[in-house]
């Protein structure tokens, strides 16, 4: 069951590992999507589609000779991709769940889903970890199959699955129906390169961080670094739209908190860009 978001990144983000190459291409709403068939792309993407490897063909680095003391192996030129982290996988019905560890204290399995921009937690989840919601908290407006709704934004110090964790992840709180615990979206996904095995119930999560290089700035491809801004500034530009909305209805309380996420979402845009200046990204990729 999907909470599907009104700002969300849609990232489609599903490869066969029966094949020995997927292609990778970017459609005009910034959508991202992967497919085991050239055939199966449409022509206008074509010329810009890029061919990736499954995990079956990443290659690792042969072990260094042994050497004297105080000699350096040799630097072959080529930039490996980073080792991936093999998850296993529980499937309910049509949904498929990881067990994931939030701040290093709570242990809970959530629904994979790489269409969602937020991981969600509940507000049981974020009571056990002391997490506060209050009148400061950040709210974003998300849709649900009841309508729009308003919910708390917050930050996860880290979120673990398996082997593989990122920090500072960005979860909104909603309870989900069905007793089911929580989502692992995008917020945390696109930290990463997602492959899925359906037919072994795994999933092998590949950091998006590599060697620092000409054209991985701060160690980060320009897919990453676009997409981290378009996420920025569509939340951004949704959310200035919404505040537009409750200004012309007069409703004070919700204005605040969208005000409030206007200036989260700003500061966290203001970050990217100290970082990408830092990184020496170009300007072309922050648009």
């Amino acid at each position: 069951m999907k909470l599907a978001l009104v700002f969300a990144l849609v990232v489609t983000a599903l490869a066969s590992p029966a094949y020995a190459e997927v292609y990778r291409y970017v459609d005009e709403k910034g959508t991202i999507h992967f497919v085991d068939d050239m055939s199966r792309i449409p022509e206008r993407y074509r010329p810009d589609a890029e061919p990736r490897k499954t995990p079956r063909e990443v290659r690792k680095e042969p072990p260094f000779p042994p050497s004297k003391v105080g000699t350096t192996p040799a630097f072959s030129g080529t930039l490996l991709e980073p080792e991936g982290f093999e998850v296993n996988l529980l499937r309910r019905s049509e949904l498929w769940l990881a067990e994931v560890t939030l701040n290093d204290r709570l242990r809970q399995h959530y629904i994979l889903d790489t269409g969602a921009s937020f991981t969600l937690v509940s507000a049981q989840a974020a009571r056990d970890l002391g997490i506060t919601i209050d009148e400061n908290t950040p709210l974003i407006p998300g849709a649900t199959v009841s309508g729009t709704i308003l919910t708390p934004l917050i930050t996860l110090r880290s979120v673990r699955v398996g082997q593989a964790e990122a920090e500072n992840v960005e979860a909104i709180v909603h309870t989900m129906p069905s007793g089911l615990q929580g989502l692992l979206g995008n917020s945390f996904l696109n930290k990463f390169r997602v492959v899925l095995d359906t037919v072994n119930a795994k999933m092998t999560l590949f950091p998006m961080r590599g060697s620092s290089s000409p054209d991985r700035p701060g160690g980060y491809t320009r897919d990453y670094w676009t997409g981290q801004f378009r996420f920025y500034q569509r939340n951004l530009d949704e959310l200035q739209s919404l505040k537009q909305r409750y200004q012309a209805r007069g409703e004070s309380p919700e204005l605040r908190r969208v005000e409030s996420a206007i200036r989260f979402f700003e500061n966290q845009l203001s970050e990217l860009e100290r970082r990408a200046s830092y990184a020496g990204v170009p300007r072309q990729w922050r648009e």
